[in-house]
């Protein structure tokens, strides 16, 4: 049965086409809990065929039913492609206001309807590829304004989405969304350290004797534009907003989509479009990410990526975004990383491609002048110089932050209350993003380790990354190398005992307390967890748990590595260096050896401050997680939330609205549901490598030498064959057998132990500064990353050879 009319609460679970755009985003902003006025919908299905009478007594009923027949009430378009993220619509369909009696709403209604088939929209349709258009009617009525406005949750002009961008006028805004009236501009600024919103700058309006708003009201709004974006897509919450401001406050009337947005870039890179790519983020961020992380996270990226170029005093672009979510999945500018390097110190973009890792494109620079190289040395200089001292306090910083965590970690979380628990939420995530030595030492590890991969190249051009992959196996473990052969260590103790023994290898459940209380593995296990704890498996996200939550996998990781004999890749891993610096010895000159040898441990020391950094941002996340634990629990208790997991998928500010009484339990249920629902359908979609602007690029192929052999990037030094073994999951590592390749889409810490077992390594994606990447130099094991497709082409058990000389992966049979 056709249906005529539609309530607007009820407008969110129609499809688009029979409510349009405009009526499904305002039913949604009202199941979301944002204020939306009450109103319903004529379907499109009710008007195919003009309005019929059927409609009309409908529509009276309707009108009565809710005492509207002298209400002055708002007729406003919802074609089905109206609102939508490929294109506005805006000014092409009518809307009529303040239209009062059955008479007028059923003329305004006519007249709204008739605008579909104008020769304007036809033209408009056309030019966007829509072969067929419906028309839906939303009628609510007019709100007594005292102002009113169109406003963007980004500044459309420069792409910032750090700017909100609030256009407002006295009393109705139609003549400001007509463009008959120029309003007061008001932009707000979004702090990226602590979210606290403030007015840079105002245009008042020419009409307007004084500000149409208040400082206080362009903030409460900007707020509520925040929100209401977030809640309708918290990966990419760009919106563009029509409002009313009466005296029982701000009223969101139409939410649509930014279609037209600017790409905010430097200079050098106008024309081209913003590569993006996740070759790198797949290593340490596989999967969807939830609202709770990306929210919480989504400007460490940049906060990582630009100290070291703050340090060496180059003027980064204000506002600039080097990371975005696309489908769910951390992507990375790649045009910005490569421009800023090249620019600020003349790193090629081929060189930071590889060392980054993917198969992006390379951006186009111009050739450097003599000015530049000057720019250039005068900034290496100012960064050699001021770095060290930089580097001690990130590295002071580490080990505060680790002392902080575990002391939070332990504490009673039950005893705080509820503005307690939100003030130490916010606290642990501002002193996370301004750590800036931290961030430092996380995202500056690949300088030195650049130049180092440039000196060998000038002599040995074939061979430098295998080289220096071999050279810089050894010296200090890193914090994630220390971690495999503490785990390594467990094991040896265990095999000693054989009642440890018996227990491991019964296998899960697994029951600790099973053991004698003076067990000398259960003690050493508790000072392993007391130190690693706060690791997990896919730790970057706040929704995975923690080693000291569930040591199911490190009692597995433990079993697997009992028959393991370190000696073997002790002994690999040194006559890999050897003969790498033998190579050294013959083709470089003694003063450009010394050096070699001197950015060997720079760069060793480099690469473990980057993975002690990365530890240490990860035991704040751990002490995070801990309190949104304590959090989602209490908002279950209290049914705002269904299961206490249901906490990741909710923002910061949505917690603070929760317990003050703002934000319902439907509302934050519905925001939960929206967005998990969402996360679903993305983790099915097929991963695009790259994509160009908005458009996906085709999977990348990896090139095939002459003899066969998959060409990628030599990351690991050494040969090796042996059984391929895929492994999509550190949890299948129990799969892996002694001696055999690792083969895996990409690898963070947690598969650290499996290159213990492993024989060598195969990476799907990832480069030379991706975590597998320095872990299979640090234990000498051959290593290729960066072959897309590998994992569609070998058979598990298929007999494979590794080479790390030259980057190759042979299928043998």
């Amino acid at each position: 049965m056709t249906r005529l009319i539609i309530d607007l609460m009820d407008a969110a679970d129609a499809e688009i086409k029979e409510v349009g755009g405009k009526g499904f985003h305002l039913g949604l902003l009202h199941r979301l809990g944002l204020p939306v006025p009450d109103g319903f919908v004529l379907t499109s299905a009710a008007l195919t065929q003009g309005f019929s009478d059927a409609l009309r007594h409908a529509l009276a009923d309707e009108i009565q039913r809710r005492d509207w027949l002298l209400q002055p009430l708002a007729v406003r378009s919802s074609a089905s492609h109206e609102d939508s993220e490929r294109a506005s619509f805006a000014g092409i369909y009518q809307s009529r206001l303040n239209i009062v009696g059955l008479t007028a709403l059923n003329n305004a209604i006519n007249d709204v309807l008739a605008s579909l088939h104008t020769p304007h929209a036809i033209a408009y349709q056309k030019r966007q590829n829509i072969a067929e258009a419906s028309m839906a009617i939303v009628i609510m009525p007019m709100l007594p304004a005292v102002a009113a406005g169109v406003a963007f949750s980004c500044d459309p002009q420069s792409g910032r989405d750090d700017l909100i961008v609030i256009n407002a006028v006295k009393g109705l805004g139609n003549k400001l969304v007509n463009g008959e009236e120029n309003g007061e501009e008001i932009v707000v600024a979004e702090d990226r350290l602590s979210g606290a919103l403030a007015i840079i700058r105002r245009r008042p309006a020419m009409s307007a004797q004084s500000p149409v708003l208040t400082d206080a009201q362009a903030v409460e709004l900007a707020d509520l534009l925040r929100d209401a974006a977030q809640a309708l897509d918290y990966t990419d919450p760009v919106f563009d907003f029509e409002w009313v401001l009466d005296d029982t406050g701000f009223w969101l009337v139409q939410a649509r989509p930014v279609t037209a947005r600017h790409w905010h870039t430097y200079t050098g890179l106008a024309g081209q479009e913003a590569i993006w790519s996740n070759g790198n983020t797949r290593d340490v961020v596989p999967h969807v990410m939830g609202a709770m992380d990306w929210i919480g996270w989504r400007r460490m990226v940049d906060l990582m990526l630009e100290q070291g170029y703050r340090l060496a005093g180059y003027p980064l672009l204000e506002g600039a975004r080097r990371c975005a979510l696309m489908n769910g999945r951390l992507y990375l500018n790649a045009s910005l990383i490569q421009f800023e390097g090249y620019d600020a110190l003349g790193i090629k973009p081929k060189a930071m491609n590889a060392l980054i890792g993917g198969h992006h494109p390379e951006i186009e620079v111009a050739p450097p002048t003599w000015q530049n190289h000057l720019q250039r040395i005068f900034r290496l200089l100012r960064y050699l110089w001021r770095s060290p001292a930089t580097r001690r306090k990130g590295k002071q910083q580490a080990v505060a932050a680790f002392a902080k965590t575990r002391t939070w970690c332990k504490e009673d979380l039950a005893t705080l209350s509820d503005k307690s628990i939100i003030v130490r939420l916010q606290r642990l995530f501002h002193e996370t993003r301004t750590s800036n030595e931290l961030m430092f030492l996380q995202g500056s590890g690949g300088g030195n380790l650049y130049l180092l991969i440039e000196l060998i190249g000038r002599y040995l051009p074939e061979d430098n990354h295998a080289i220096v992959a071999a050279i810089m196996a050894g010296g200090e473990p890193s914090v994630t190398a220390q971690q495999a052969y503490e785990l390594q260590n467990l094991a040896r103790l265990a095999a000693t005992d054989p009642a440890t023994l018996d227990f491991l290898k019964r296998g899960a459940p697994w029951q600790i307390e099973a053991l004698p209380p003076d067990n000398a593995f259960s003690t050493a296990l508790s000072k392993f967890i007391a130190n690693y704890g706060h690791r997990g498996i896919y730790e970057s996200y706040l929704s995975s748990s923690r080693y000291h939550e569930d040591p199911t996998y490190l009692l597995e990781t433990i079993a697997c590595l009992l028959d393991t004999d370190p000696a073997v890749l002790e002994k690999q891993r040194q006559l890999s260096a050897s003969s790498a610096w033998a190579r050294i010895e013959d083709a470089l000159p003694p003063l450009k050896r010394w050096w070699a040898g001197r950015l060997v441990k720079i760069a060793r020391q480099e690469i473990n401050d980057r993975e002690l950094a990365r530890s240490a941002l990860v035991a704040y996340g751990a002490a995070i997680r801990s309190v949104l634990l304590e959090i989602g629990k209490r908002l279950e208790a209290r049914k705002l939330i269904r299961r206490q997991d249901d906490v990741f998928a909710t923002t910061p500010q949505e917690l603070v609205y929760a317990f003050e009484g703002k934000l319902g339990s439907s509302a934050l249920q519905a925001r939960c549901a929206y967005r998990q629902a969402k996360q679903a359908i993305w983790e099915k979609l097929p991963i695009s490598e790259v994509i160009l602007g908005k458009r996906a690029q085709a999977p990348a192929t990896t090139s095939i030498t002459l003899d066969g052999a998959w060409q990628g990037i030599a990351v690991g030094h050494g040969l090796a064959e042996g059984k391929a073994r895929i492994i999509l999951s550190p949890q299948e590592g129990k799969r892996l057998v002694d001696g055999e390749i690792l083969v895996a889409p990409s690898t963070d810490p947690a598969w650290t132990p499996l290159f213990l077992r492993a024989g060598g390594l195969v990476m799907e994606t990832g480069g030379y500064l991706s975590h597998g990447a320095i872990v299979a130099r640090e234990f000498g094991i051959p290593a290729v990353a960066n072959l897309p497709g590998i994992l569609e082409t070998i058979s598990d058990g298929q007999q494979i050879r590794v080479d790390g000389t030259r980057g190759q992966v042979h299928i043998l049979n």
